[in-house]
């Protein structure tokens, strides 16, 4: 299949991407950090949950792994990367390896991972990977994102983003402007703006076919701290807005990270914008914690909560395909808890 198709398999009509790809470290911290027990099978179990619930392939087109997660086998020995595909969703690989500090900038930071990323994008192009993903995320604050940090970012997704379409890959690339902080939408409206300017400019001067890539972006929001937090309609108009000036129509789609957001208001900012505007490419989500908050929390690290956890975590890819459409409704929220009570 071409990068191309590949791409708009991935935006496909009321589908979105599951990002799956927190590492082993950090999930277990994150367990932690939860109350939720930790043993040596826990990121195994959890990603086997995560992979095989059923009927997920409805709402939900890929799936971005770890390279670990591309190892494991589920209970019956059976490869987990093997069986995503026989379910008809795409198993996507974060090849990154974590942030660095960037020399010479004030604590800003930059991907890592390029040393060897040709060879090991081969050979997960041979295990049936069929597209990358990338971040690189800028903290709004006094100075920051600078300049700087902006360009050598935006290179090194361009970069990342060559390779894997010269390995077959489509390339997903992540210029978050994260949530933290207590700006206001202005300012996160100019930030993404500028971000998403350079980090196409570099995408041209790299020669990456823009038909066969995809764009992980973060909404355009009030930082957390901020005392007066925008609404929902607000979020919507200047998030289209700032894409309309800055990504190209020839993009097949753009999936949303949830960066922080509740899961109603990650579902309800991305509803909105479908319901409301006329695009000019696919918008869905790339959800981690809005798809996957409530089912870790049912599923507890215990066996007997996989049913109920898998269930959790269809609903929300289910309320987050219909918002992909502009068809979510606070009731179909409504009636989910209704059931569960």
């Amino acid at each position: 299949m071409s990068i191309n198709k590949i791409a708009k398999k991935l935006v496909a009509h009321g589908k979105g991407i599951m990002a799956a790809d927190r590492p082993p470290a950090a999930f277990e911290q994150l367990l932690e950090s939860e109350g939720i027990p930790v043993d040596e099978d826990a990121y195994r179990n959890w990603s086997q949950l995560l992979f095989t619930a059923p009927k997920l392939n409805e709402y939900v087109s890929g799936i971005i792994m770890t390279p670990e997660q591309t190892q494991l086998r589920n209970d019956a020995g059976e490869s987990l990367i093997a069986g995503v595909v026989d379910q008809g969703m795409i198993p996507g690989i974060s090849p990154f390896k974590g942030m660095v500090a960037l020399a010479g900038s004030d604590g800003e930071t930059v991907g890592s991972g390029l040393d060897g990323l040709r060879e090991r994008l081969a050979g997960f192009a041979a295990m049936g990977v069929g597209f990358t993903k990338w971040r690189a995320a800028f903290q709004i604050g006094p100075g920051t994102p600078s300049y700087y940090a902006i360009e050598a970012n935006a290179y090194v997704m361009a970069q990342v983003a060559a390779l894997s379409q010269e390995a077959g890959l489509v390339p997903i690339v992540e210029p978050e402007v994260m949530l933290l902080g207590d700006h206001t939408i202005e300012r996160c409206f100019a930030v993404t703006e500028w971000v998403l300017s350079r980090t196409f400019e570099a995408l041209y001067v790299h020669r990456v076919d823009l038909e066969g890539s995809l764009v992980k972006a973060s909404m355009v929001l009030s930082g957390n701290e901020c005392l007066q937090q925008a609404d929902v309609d607000t979020v919507a108009e200047q998030t289209v807005k700032a894409f309309k000036r800055q990504i190209p129509a020839a993009i097949p789609g753009i999936v949303f990270l949830s960066g922080g957001q509740s899961d109603y208001h990650a579902t309800a900012h991305l509803n909105a914008m479908n319901a409301n505007y006329e695009l000019p490419w696919k918008l869905s989500f790339s959800y981690a914690r809005a798809l996957q908050r409530e089912p870790m929390a049912i599923w507890e690290n215990r066996r007997e909560n996989v049913p109920a956890a898998q269930a959790a975590l269809y609903h929300r890819a289910k309320m987050n395909g219909l918002a992909s459409l502009g068809l979510w409704t606070e009731e179909l929220e409504g009636e989910a808890v209704a059931q569960k009570a």
